[in-house]
This record gives structure tokens, sequence and C-alpha cells, in this order.
């Protein structure tokens, strides 16, 4: 299951995981974001085992959306050994998603 985490657990996730980080940029008042979400769950769920999801409120973690120029949501952003390896930009589907996240294991 993804966990919801703010500035300064952000960074903790993306520097010290042993496994590929998937980040979602998300707004509560979003609406691709809201459709987003189940799919982003489910994605936990099936691939717990060599990934990591998390979730970050861009409301709410200025410096983290500034330091990463996010400016639309839903992004996404993969994460191995702490550095960006790819960014999704809106609402893309679970199949797309999962490929270019297992492309990074």
């Amino acid at each position: 299951m993804a966990k919801l985490v703010n500035n300064s657990q952000f960074y903790n996730k993306i520097r010290t995981s042993d496994k590929l980080v998937v980040m979602d940029f998300f707004a509560t008042w979003c609406g691709p974001c809201k459709m987003l979400a189940p799919i982003f769950e489910s994605l936990s769920s099936e691939m717990s085992d060599k990934v990591d999801f998390a979730q970050i409120d861009i409301d709410r973690s200025l410096e983290v959306v500034e330091e990463y120029k996010i400016v639309s949501v839903p992004t996404m952003i993969i994460f191995k050994n702490g550095k960006e390896v790819q960014r999704i930009v809106g609402f893309v589907p679970k199949e797309q998603i999962k490929s270019k996240i297992k492309a990074h294991l």
C-alpha cells in the first residue's frame, strides 16, 4: 500500500530505499489524481516486493515541489538509488505505468 509522506520523509525514502521508489505527486482537488489513485494502489499491492510506492501532497510539500519542478498533477517520478530515472506526467493507463516501472527493475 502506498504511504503518504511529507518533505523529510520524501528525502529519507528516496535516499535510503534499496528498492525502486515510485512517488506520486498529487493534489486533493485534482480530478485526474483521484482517477489515478486506485491504479496507484493496485500497482502498489502488485509490485510491493520490488518497488516502494509513496504519495506526496503538493499543497503541503512546497519544498519538494519546487526542487523537482512539479508543474502539473498527477506527476509520478521513479527513483533508483536516490536519482530520478523516469517522470510520468498526467493520467496514464495502468499497463503503461507498469511497463515504465518494469523498465527500471
